[in-house]
């Protein structure tokens, strides 16, 4: 616990010098400023207590949207600070249009998302895009003004400059995970990196194949640069989180033109199961406002109901999830936004009993059908994520929960080696990966009326197990496009292209189109194909 609160006031005290920062700078953007208030580039990064709060703000790029908290600014305008939190817009691109989950609210062009029949001026699709180029864009500053020439001009010891060097390591994985995002999300996109001046040019566009190189390269430089699987501070990445980025890669390198690497994806996932972390015995406590004390969770955003606020993040998840007749302070939350809801194709994959405890649906005054989106009693709610601790009573905050988001668990790399063995890659075994699913199964059941057989362990049933043991983590997108599943007319679920009983959508769904603002401006990229 003193881990994760050492790195929330690392991240409050980040804010606070990133907007002094910037302050100076709107002052004069052609002079030296005067005042000796002002923080300029130099201050700031002659200080060696100021690198780690600079890394916290490129950190806080995945967990706020701004400067000010919850009541600000959005650092990017367009929308406000809650619907363009970077995780809020991953987790509308990667669920609402799949057969996880939808949402009862019809902002702007919203439903675009579940209707699966979006164009290249969606809103949404924009601020999602523009989010993971101003965390690159913060990722490459910090990288640029970190190089060993730059540090050995403040008279830093050694082992400050060790540490420094530690921080733009992490900066880079923070990169990639975010050009991860863009190559997974759009395919082929503008490209800058911290070798590219500062100022004002348009970016080459970079080909799908290419951005995967690029990630692949950054991945496998510094995965021996980073911090030992566990040794890290609570919140910030280490070895075993580039090591899942890997095998996450690896596993849709097909998908991304680059020919199947599950032999890659094997020796990748196997590495963060060597790396000593064990699946958490409740499913429900790695959701919960304790959830730091969780085991299995690899890399999570942190948050605090008090110190590291926002209306996207958990916040988002657990007050959109509760409305209709449930109890607020069964969730720990003093009210809900009556939103979100699973799809009754989701719900079948469950058991009919209530054996499998990952099952957590509230029913009462829900209909499984969902005749009408925006109605919140159709479709069941899901209880998966409350502000509620493990050992009794609510977090810190009725209306922004204590709750961390987990963005890398055990169970994957689980899931992640069995899906790659059945694939063909090797290096691995059909034994191994049927002991690694039973053993997320035995966890889910909490006892041995789980498990499953050689025979049963098919591609089939991990896509199912992936639902199971992953749904509304973001995962959903990705994984049926890689199956072949998404678009087109092999798996219809309910507004799946906008119709109530569903129907085939176009191919060209399987990306984002670069959005209209992007294009206009920048002659030198390629729309995506049928936008």
């Amino acid at each position: 616990m003193a881990m994760k609160i050492r790195f929330y006031k690392t991240i409050c005290a980040a804010v606070i010098l990133f907007s002094m920062f910037i302050a100076g700078c709107i002052k004069d953007l052609d002079t030296i400023p005067l005042d000796e208030d002002i923080l300029t580039t130099e201050k700031i990064y002659s200080d060696f207590n100021n690198y780690e709060k600079v890394l916290a703000k490129v950190y806080a790029g995945l967990a706020v949207s701004g400067q000010m908290g919850p009541h600000g600014n959005n650092d990017l305008s367009g929308l406000d600070e809650g619907f363009g939190q970077y995780t809020r817009a991953y987790f509308y691109a990667q669920e609402l249009p799949t057969d996880e989950a939808i949402l009862g609210w019809n902002d702007g062009n919203l439903r675009d998302y579940q209707e699966m029949d979006w164009s290249a001026s969606n809103e949404f699709i924009f601020n999602m895009y523009s989010r993971i180029f101003y965390q690159i864009s913060l990722c490459n500053e910090f990288i640029r003004q970190t190089t060993e020439a730059k540090v050995a001009d403040y008279g830093f010891t050694e082992a400050q400059k060790t540490t420094i060097t530690l921080y733009r390591t992490e900066a880079r994985l923070l990169r990639a995970l975010s050009y991860y995002h863009a190559l997974d999300m759009f395919g082929s996109v503008p490209f800058v990196t911290d070798e590219d001046a500062v100022g004002a040019f348009l970016p080459e566009q970079i080909s799908r194949t290419d951005l995967f190189d690029y990630v692949e390269s950054e991945l496998l430089d510094i995965e021996t640069k980073l911090m030992a699987p566990r040794t890290n501070v609570y919140g910030r990445m280490d070895q075993a989180s580039a090591w899942m980025l890997l095998a996450r890669l690896y596993l849709n390198a097909e998908v991304y033109g680059k020919g199947a690497k599950y032999t890659e994806a094997i020796t990748y996932s196997k590495k963060v199961i060597d790396a000593g972390y064990y699946l958490e015995d409740n499913y429900a406590k790695m959701f919960m406002a304790d959830n730091h004390n969780a085991n299995g969770i690899i890399f999570a955003i942190p948050y605090d109901g008090v110190m590291t606020k926002t209306w996207g993040g958990t916040c988002f998840i657990i007050q959109a999830e509760v409305g209709g007749s449930m109890l607020p302070a069964n969730f720990g939350i003093s009210g809900g936004w009556w939103g979100l809801r699973a799809k009754p194709q989701f719900v079948d994959k469950f058991p009919a009993d209530d054996s499998d405890k990952r099952k957590m649906f509230y029913t009462a005054g829900q209909t499984k059908d969902i005749a009408d989106m925006f109605n919140f009693n159709h479709g069941y709610a899901v209880t998966k994520w409350t502000n509620i601790k493990s050992t009794g009573g609510a977090g810190s905050n009725g209306t922004h929960p204590d709750t961390d988001q987990p963005i890398f668990r055990l169970a994957d790399a689980y899931l992640m080696y069995a899906e790659a063995v059945l694939r063909g890659g090797t290096g691995g075994s059909t034994s191994a990966a049927l002991a690694y699913v039973n053993e997320i199964r035995l966890k889910a059941y909490g006892s041995t009326a789980g498990q499953i057989t050689e025979g049963e362990l098919t591609l089939n049933f991990i896509l199912d197990e992936r639902a199971r043991e992953l749904y509304w983590e973001g995962y959903r997108r990705t994984d049926l496009i890689r199956y072949g599943l998404f678009t087109g007319g092999g798996y219809i679920w309910q507004w799946k292209g906008g119709v109530q009983a569903g129907v085939a959508t176009d191919a060209k769904y399987k990306l984002f189109p670069i959005p209209d603002a992007d294009m206009g401006a920048n002659p030198n990229l390629v729309q995506n194909e049928g936008y």
